[in-house]
This record gives C-alpha cells, structure tokens and sequence, in this order.
C-alpha cells in the first residue's frame, strides 16, 4: 500500500456553489462520434464521473439528506486485529444509501421534465429512494416492481404516493416494461446505479467518510451495479490517493470480477444470494468506467460469511443490517484482507432493509456458520425412558433442543428402537465438540448433519478454505 498521506481539507459543503452545468451537455453524451440522450437507460454509457460532480451533488442534496454516523466497533476492532469504522448509510430515512443519489437525479431535472416525473425498475431501495424524495419535491414517480418484490417494501412505495407497478418475473422483465411505458408518457427513466447523476450522488458517501475520518488506510464498499464504489473511489482518491479502495462483491454474482476480465461490463452468472441487492449480472458501463482505473482491489464472500455477519452486527453492535450492506465486514470475518492488520478501515453498511423473516433466516443460518447449531440424528430404545435419557443426557451437556423430532415407521431394521431427529443451540464450537462427544459416546447410531467441518457449498464459488470453517465466535 502507498504511504499514508493525510487527507486533503473537507470541501465546506455549506460554503460551495454548485458549477454551471449546461443541460443540453449534460443529457447527452458522444459515444464513436455519435451524439445520444442519456435519459434513455439503453443509451447510457461512456461517462466518467468527476470529483466536481460529487461536490456538486454534495452542495444540492444537503437540505435534504442527513449526514449519516461514522462509528468506531471497539469489540469488532479488537476481534480482528484492525480499527475498524462502519459507515451507518442504513440510518437514512428509507434505509439504505440510494436516498442520495435518488434525490441529486430527482433536483437535476428540468422544470419540464419534473412536471413528466420519472420511471424505474427496481425490486426494492431504489424504488423506495425515488418515492421518498419525489413526495419531498411534488415530483410524480412510478415504479415497477417485479413479482418477486418484498411486499413490504411495495406498500410502502404506495404510502409514498408512488405509482407502483407489479410486471414481470425478474427486474429484467420490469425494467423492458418500465421502457414501454416510457415510451407511452415521456417520462424520465433513472437507472438505479449507472445513471451519471446517481452516481455522483452516491459519491457523497465517500466525501463525508473522508471528512468524518482522518488517516484512512481502506475504504470496502460493496459492490453491485457498480453504482456506489464508482462515487466513492472517485470521492475518496480525490481527497487522499493513498486510500485503498476495495470492492466486495457476493460469490453467487460476480459482475464487477468478470467485467475486469473482459475490460468491459459483461453478464455474470447469478443465483440467489442473501445479499440480494448486490446480485446485479451487469455491471453499469458508467459506473464501469469510472471505478476501473480507481479499485485497487475487488474479492467475493460466500453465504456463510454474509449469514454470520448479519448476526454480529446483530449481537455485537446492535444493528440489523441486509446481507447486501454487511458482505464488507463478511471480507474481514472471512481472514480475506490480512493486509488490514493494523490499519484504520471503514466499510459501509449500505442498507438496512430485511423482511423479519429473511432476518430470522439469516440468523438461523449465521448460528450454524458460527457452529451454534447441531442437528443431528440418533436411534435410541422405544421404550419408557429412552427419549427422557436422550434429553437428559442434553441438558446435562448445557444444550438447548430448538427442534425435535421422532420417527418409528422408517426404522425397519429394529421395532424395538426409534429414530430421534434433533436440533440444539450450544455455546460455541466448543461447547459442540463436548455435544458430539457426549452423543457419539452413549449412543451407536448418531448420524450429524451439516457437520461444521464439511466442505463449503460449491455453489457459492468463494475463495474461503476449502474445510469450509468460519472462525468461531470465540475468535470473531
């Protein structure tokens, strides 16, 4: 890493004047010599954003976008072995980062265009961002949203007078709908991480990190469409070329890492991920363009290292954040960046927006990551007495049963015995090594599932070991 350098003075958000902005120049780009509008989301493409663009929208969103914490974790610091500061962008009114630049595209707008309002494809914070501030500004917004789309976040677009529209299987199919219905009304189409003013807007993060914080060594920032990573590596370089900007990125959705390989934006394999708002398969050209030549350093997680992140925060920090905000935390937690050690990080928790039930989900599965978790089956005597042994031998070991379950009629080899499916809590991957222990050792036929030293899921493609272990709560 290049010597540390201390940063360049904040800009005084309050004391700057936006630059003139020609906006004939601004909704129209030269890509090979041909002159195209931006505004339409097919042609938008080849802008590389500038740090007068980030200062800009920093100077126009500040009556309406409230500076979000930059706190220390003195227990995750302590935990692992760097001065570690989260970026809290979930603290935002509609819970996640987009607000800002949603509000900068939103201001942007000509008295015409405002008057049209806007359209967008999103399954989610996006959508929420657009809903929320163009209530703000009297500026009409419609959404669609695909099928698969939380209901909670689709009622709450409503509540926000958005128009919401529910089209299509993927956020592919509601983004072609979205372009029929642009077509028809004349609207404004936003794209929710390529669009140049969103961009800069999100590159807002990266202005208030490096004047909330001196002497940064590292910036991790999640990475999806592109979109936020492109602002904050032009904000933060800017301020102190010597920070390390490094993106993260969920295994299951590699856009960023295959757009590297080819040199430009390609589609990515994708499945579904815990961090579901970064399983972009596209990368933004825009945001491609502008973060390439700025990223020092771009890794994946696997879902075991997102599901056990949720649940630090949770336990930890008190903080409920989505898979898509933690996978920076989940690089650490997963031994990915030893260069780290030592040094002052900052990574940004992006968005805090988890339906209660994927959150009980995630914290089921981060216990099991965590090897707080033990299912397993045993045979024992169906007899009086044999499965009050079996619980008493449990308790005994200090584990809590979750689950319980006995089967009679799949045993056929014995009638006189039962087979017990159980699930129960334990301490800390110790304290199940004792469970085991005690099980294996009054009880013959003891078949444990999900055992914490089996291979990790190759569908996740992750660079973690391949015994598939996180490190224990004890260690992290």
């Amino acid at each position: 890493m290049a010597s540390k350098r201390k940063s360049r003075a904040t800009p005084d958000i309050e004391e700057m004047e936006p630059p003139s902005v020609n906006r004939a120049k601004r909704n129209s780009i030269c890509v090979n010599g041909k002159i195209i509008d931006i505004k339409k989301p097919e042609c938008e493409g080849g802008v590389r954003i500038s740090f007068n663009d980030i200062t800009a929208a920093a100077y126009r969103i500040k009556s309406g976008i409230v500076k979000t914490p930059l706190v220390r974790s003195d227990a995750l610091s302590k935990i692992l072995g760097c001065e570690l500061y989260f970026k809290k962008e979930f603290e935002l009114r509609t819970g996640s980062f987009k607000e800002r630049g949603a509000r900068n595209a939103l201001l942007k707008l000509s008295a015409e265009e405002k008057k049209n309002g806007v359209i967008a494809a999103s399954a989610g914070n996006h959508a929420l961002a657009l809903a929320y501030h163009g209530q703000l500004l009297g500026i009409k917004v419609t959404v669609v949203m695909p099928v698969v789309a939380p209901i909670m976040k689709i009622s709450q677009c409503k509540q926000m007078k958005a128009t919401v529209v529910i089209k299509g299987e993927t956020i592919a199919e509601a983004r072609d709908f979205a372009l029929t219905i642009l077509e028809k009304e004349g609207q404004v189409y936003i794209n929710g991480f390529d669009h140049p003013d969103i961009i800069a807007g999100q590159g807002t993060v990266g202005l208030e990190i490096c004047g909330q914080l001196d002497n940064i060594d590292a910036i991790i920032v999640p990475v999806g469409g592109a979109g936020l990573i492109a602002g904050v590596a032009v904000a933060a370089k800017n301020m102190n070329p010597s920070i390390q900007i490094i993106g993260v990125e969920a295994a299951r959705c590699k856009s960023f890492t295959e757009a590297l390989k080819a040199g430009k934006p390609v589609r990515a394999a994708n499945s579904v991920s815990l961090a579901d708002g970064l399983a972009v398969p596209t990368v933004g050209l825009n945001a491609f363009v502008t973060a390439q030549p700025l990223v020092d350093k771009i890794i994946t997680v696997s879902e075991k290292a997102i599901a056990l992140s949720i649940l630090r925060l949770v336990e930890i920090e008190k903080n409920v954040v989505e898979g898509s905000g933690v996978v920076g935390l989940a690089a650490l937690i997963d031994g990915q960046l030893p260069e780290l050690k030592g040094k002052r990080v900052c990574t940004i928790l992006c968005g805090g927006n988890i339906d209660t039930t994927v959150l009980g989900r995630c914290l089921e599965r981060g216990m099991a990551a965590d090897h707080r978790l033990l299912s397993f089956t045993v045979v024992v005597k169906d007899a009086p007495g044999g499965m009050k042994m079996l619980t008493e031998r449990l308790a005994e070991s200090g584990a809590s049963i979750k689950d319980i379950l006995h089967e009679r009629a799949w045993l056929l080899e014995d009638v006189f015995a039962v087979r017990v499916r159980c699930m129960v809590e334990t301490r800390d991957s110790d304290h199940t090594v004792e469970v085991r222990k005690t099980l294996t050792d009054n009880y013959r036929h003891v078949e444990f599932i999900g055992l914490s030293d089996a291979s990790s899921d190759p569908s996740d493609g992750s660079n973690s070991p391949k015994s598939g272990k996180l490190p224990a709560r004890r260690t992290c």
